[in-house]
């Protein structure tokens, strides 16, 4: 029998493929929206007035990359643009209606899909693997 694969990389890699193509199933089945506009809804809630510079540097994306999902968004009425008070290039994000009602919808589902995957690893190493991957994700050490 071959032993177990041990290339974390590409399994952290092969897992969260997996898991975003499911969740992105189902975020836009109840709710019209991908995980990546998803994610970026959550922030611009978490910080009202965020810029697109700022949006970008939050997501890990590059600013091309955002101008290009908040255009879709702001088309889909899910967020509004504005003149930043101070400076004359930059861009104030808020969330409209439309996208506090899509963070509604696709709460429900957010929190089934945690609840399998809760399941799945058991709480301790939920818990566990939730440290990690913040640490992974955040740590510039």
């Amino acid at each position: 029998m071959p032993e177990p694969d041990q290339r974390l990389f590409f399994l952290l890699q092969r897992a969260a493929h997996r898991l975003r193509l499911d969740a992105d199933r189902r975020c836009l089945a109840v709710a019209g929206i991908t995980t990546a506009q998803l994610g970026a809804l959550f922030a611009v809630r978490d910080r009202p007035g965020v810029t697109q510079r700022q949006l970008a540097g939050v997501l890990g994306l590059r600013e091309s990359a955002v101008t290009s999902l908040v255009a879709r968004l702001a088309a889909a009425g899910l967020l509004t643009r504005g003149a930043h008070p101070s400076e004359h290039r930059a861009v104030v994000l808020e969330l409209s209606d439309g996208g506090l009602a899509a963070l509604r919808a696709a709460q429900p589902e957010i929190d089934r899909f945690n609840a399998e995957l809760r399941a799945v690893l058991g709480d301790e190493d939920f818990t566990r693997t939730l440290a990690a991957l913040r640490t992974l994700a955040y740590d510039d050490a």
